[in-house]
């Protein structure tokens, strides 16, 4: 029988086992020191942005690749501290594959090319980096000591996978025999979507048509619509390049239908964009009985950047990388955010949309626990990759375009593919009942970007009143899609900056391009002599001047806080506390309303004027005291 000192000597060596194997930075004194490792994706973009050698290898930053492609490793610590005070990165391969002689050699990544995801940009600078090309299949342990000088000791690590790529026919054999949404039937939704037969399409001529002509395609595209198509003499691991070059497959000349189903089915077979596209090569994972441990499984925006990160044609990630929703705060993640990770994190919106258990990590399997980690709101989190969740129809993929209930009991099932949006830009809250029960404290008010209330009319301080609404909830058939996503020509100089994944309608330029505003979606109702989102219609707020509707709004948002407190003064933020009585309270919830809804009156105009004029009125009425 093992003695209790010996059972003691086991779990205290288990415990620095645990310690060594995780990615939490170690203490050092009284210091904490933030850090990170990371598998840094590579994009075409990077290639030409920064300069990168044009051997440079893309990578989506899976933390499985093939053996002979490499892992761009980086080591991220916390902003604050002081470039001049990162002593030293000591990084050590702890394990790997017996015959393998793989090593760390020098990264590609200079001291121009910044940290990958926009939102750690804000929290980590990079300490060092290193690059680890696998060279045989099987698991890579490594470590990465990061030590500060004043600030601390950072021990990091991570177990990295090689492995080769079995194409379509592998991943199959498990997951297409299950009921839908769970993963033994991914591969039948994916089958559905333009993923899986792009190449198909391509080569059969029915892809990209340019000048009536199908768009000339060549190996430049295999890249991403294959499966691992890499011509470096590094990369032998099953992929497209290997095979073809193996049976001296070359493509055809004519692109027509039957070129697909001429090719060889060994080549078919790893044609299109498929499982390994996205979660890696799966040979290790297979061969060890499909351990989700030695197969990728993604939050991060690379994943989908390796392919949609090449301006100006494929400019996805360009524009969400300039969006609001690629630097979502921190702050509402970690333990004891639960209530708030449903919006403001990849992870916990898809837990929220979908009911996903985080251990098995889909669909119907156990009881559902809440991710608080943190990732920022990105490309899957508003799509659904296997086409799981939604009509095959649905070609854009989205999680859900299923009816959103408001915190009033309004039900919205009629705003197309913008319904995904307002599953998070909402109030939160039921207003009536909220502000005759809600005494005034800082956080006083509808939760920031009550955007699904305010387009459809509802769920504000209305005193009694029937206040007119605009019919753009109505009449728009994709809602916030469609003016928050038109589509920006490749030869705009606003390229990347405004429309598409930027969500953002107008942009005000920089020192060597010009702003832009997007009136596009606007002129189809109200006509080509609209050139400006902020058009004139009537003199709103009674000075006697007719300006556009978002000046004439601001005006009467400025008029309602200086009858605020503290009352004479117009305010762009209100300070709200226990004092304020409830007509104050009240007025101060439509101004907090408009005001979060952003759009100045574009969302409804009638409905923001409506509550700004009775919010005024109920004010002025002489009836509550004001301080």
């Amino acid at each position: 029988m093992t003695s209790l000192p010996g059972i003691q000597k086991i779990l205290i060596g288990l415990f620095v086992l645990l310690i060594a194997l995780t990615a939490v930075p170690a203490l050092s004194g009284q210091t904490t020191l933030q850090a990170q490792l990371v598998t840094r994706p590579v994009t075409n973009e990077d290639i030409g942005n920064y300069k990168l050698p044009a051997t440079t290898e893309v990578t989506g930053g899976l933390t499985t690749v093939g053996v002979g492609q490499p892992f761009y490793l980086e080591a991220q610590i916390d902003i604050t501290v002081p470039a001049t005070q990162i002593a030293n990165v000591a990084w050590a391969l702890t394990s790997k594959p017996a015959n393998s002689k793989a090593t760390f050699t020098e990264s590609p990544l200079g001291s121009n090319v910044p940290i990958y995801e926009p939102s750690d940009r804000l929290s980590y600078q990079v300490a060092g980096r290193t690059l680890l090309r696998p060279d045989v299949a099987g698991a890579y342990s490594v470590s990465a000591t990061v030590t500060t000088v004043g600030n601390g000791v950072a021990s990091l690590s991570t177990t990295l996978t090689a492995s080769t790529y079995l194409g379509i026919a592998a991943c199959s054999k498990c997951h297409s025999n299950g009921a839908p949404g769970t993963p033994w039937s991914m591969v039948n939704s994916w089958s559905t979507t333009l993923h899986s037969q792009i190449f198909t399409a391509s080569i059969n001529g029915q892809g990209a048509i340019v000048n009536g002509v199908p768009y000339p395609y060549t190996s430049a595209c295999w890249g991403c619509h294959t499966v691992g198509y890499d011509a470096n003499d590094t990369a032998f691991n099953g992929g497209f390049y290997d095979i073809m070059t193996q049976l001296g497959w070359t493509a055809p000349t004519v692109l027509q239908a039957g070129n697909f189903a001429a090719m060889p089915a060994a080549l078919q077979n790893v044609s299109n964009v498929q499982c390994e596209n996205c979660h890696g090569p799966g040979s290790t994972h297979v061969a060890a009985g499909g351990d989700p441990l030695l197969i990728s499984k993604s939050f991060t925006s690379g994943a989908c950047s390796q392919c949609h990160a090449e301006a100006p044609h494929h400019v996805k990630s360009l524009e969400w990388s300039n969006s609001g929703h690629a630097i979502a705060p921190r702050d509402p993640s970690g333990a004891g955010q639960e209530a708030c990770v449903g919006c403001h994190t990849a992870n916990g919106f898809i837990g929220k949309i979908s009911g996903v258990s985080t251990l098995q990590g889909f669909v119907g399997t156990g009881p559902v626990t809440v991710d608080t980690t943190y990732n920022a709101i990105n490309c899957q989190t508003c799509h659904e990759p296997h086409g799981e969740t939604i009509p095959s129809t649905n070609l854009h993929l989205v999680r859900t375009a299923a009816s959103v209930t408001l915190k009033d009991g309004t039900v919205v099932a009629k705003a197309g593919l913008g319904t995904l949006c307002m599953n998070c830009h909402q109030s939160r809250q039921n207003a009536e009942t909220y502000v005759t029960s809600t005494a005034g404290t800082a956080h006083y008010g509808p939760h920031h970007g009550p955007q699904a209330d305010m387009l459809t009319g509802t769920n504000a301080v209305t005193y009694g009143k029937k206040i007119p609404s605009s019919a753009h909830g109505e009449v728009v058939p994709d809602t916030c899609v469609t003016c928050h996503m038109q589509t920006v020509a490749s030869t705009d100089p606003s390229l990347g900056q405004v429309g598409g994944h930027t969500f953002k309608v107008s942009w005000a330029g920089n020192s060597t391009i010009k702003g832009e505003e997007l009136v596009a979606a606007c002129q189809t109702c109200h006509g080509p002599e609209v050139t400006t989102i902020n058009f004139p219609l009537f003199d709103y707020n009674g000075d006697g001047v007719t300006e556009g509707v978002q000046t004439e709004v601001q005006h009467m948002l400025d008029k309602l806080s200086s009858m605020l407190p503290p009352v004479g003064l117009p305010k762009t933020s209100l300070t709200i506390d226990s004092t304020w009585t409830e007509p104050q309270l009240k007025a101060a919830y439509n101004w907090l309303f408009v005001t979060g809804d952003g759009s100045l009156g574009i969302h409804n105009t009638a409905y923001t004027v409506g509550l700004l004029q009775a919010s005024i009125e109920d004010l002025e009425a002489g009836k509550h005291p004001r301080r």
